[in-house]
């Protein structure tokens, strides 16, 4: 007989999808109020403050050698100051918030069919095929959104430099990663990821911030909901043996996205676009999906 699992775990697969799915359209809010880079700013430097104190109680080990500590760093720059910096700034650019986040879906994707010449393996017709009709699934998306709201070159150019960053790392963290506390891989990466972005807010032009209940919202939501919570089920899922659970997660993160972003922001997602997420999830399955037997 298996054991009863506990009630917060049954329901970690909803809380995770509905507060990673509403970050694309909290954070696109949020540009209402602050700049891209000021909003991130923030974003990490609480979570920094909120990962140090834990780490005073919990004590948890720290990297052994200088390449560990390496890794760590370069894992957290790619995450934190590539790809949530230039996700930041395609919202910014007016890229839709669930356009953004089915693009960034095809992260697993473009891993599969990278991965492998690492380390020597053969790319097979799942991966290639996957990865096309995860293409033509995104290319319909973007097509419909334009006959609503004309699409922007340099959003995209951001959101793909943001893509390459998280593919990147996960990369890199394939090949030399070393299984850490999660408040030490935390505290490190959101650090170096503060670190990261210091340069592109020192090229921003306007540092203001509108403050009022609506900025703290987005704040508190970003820091706690989607920095903490959100990781912190992710990983607890992940622990319990629920990665094949969480791997399906992500397939429904873009139309979630889509339906926030309409709620919360008024993003009009044209009924073609949807049979354009359902062909790139499609896609995103198929080169991802482990082979039976």
């Amino acid at each position: 007989m298996s054991p009863v699992r506990p009630i917060w775990l049954r329901l970690a697969p909803v809380i995770f999808l509905v507060l990673w799915s509403g970050g694309y359209a909290v954070a696109k809010a949020g540009l209402g109020y602050a700049a891209p880079m000021v909003i991130l700013a923030m974003r990490f430097a609480l979570v920094v403050a909120v990962m140090a104190a834990l780490w005073l109680v919990l004590r948890p080990p720290l990297p052994k050698t200088r390449a560990e500590w390496g890794h760590l760093a370069m894992v957290g720059l790619l995450i934190q100051s590539v790809y949530f910096g230039m996700s930041y700034y395609a919202l910014d650019s007016g890229v839709a918030a669930g356009t953004l986040a089915l693009l960034m879906t095809l992260q697993p994707v473009m891993v599969a069919l990278v991965a492998p010449r690492w380390t020597g393996e053969q790319v097979g017709w799942k991966q290639w095929s996957g990865l096309i009709l995860g293409l033509l699934g995104a290319g319909v998306v973007i097509a419909a959104r334009a006959a609503v709201e004309p699409p922007s070159v340099a959003g995209f150019a951001f959101a793909v430099i943001g893509l390459g960053g998280i593919v990147a790392a996960s990369l890199w963290e394939k090949r030399f990663g070393v299984q850490h506390h999660p408040v030490t891989s935390n505290l490190v990466g959101y650090a170096v990821g503060l670190v990261g972005i210091l340069p592109l807010l020192a090229l921003q032009d306007d540092l203001s911030i509108t403050w009022g209940w609506p900025f703290l919202g987005v704040m508190v939501y970003l820091v706690l909901g989607n920095s903490l919570v959100a990781v912190g089920l992710l990983l607890a899922m992940i622990r319990a043996g629920d990665v094949a659970r969480v791997s399906s997660l992500f397939f429904l993160v873009p139309p979630l996205a889509a339906v926030l972003a309409w709620a919360l922001l008024g993003e009009v997602m044209p009924p073609v676009a949807w049979g354009g997420m359902a062909l790139a999830g499609t896609g995103v399955l198929l080169a991802t999906r482990k082979a039976v037997g």
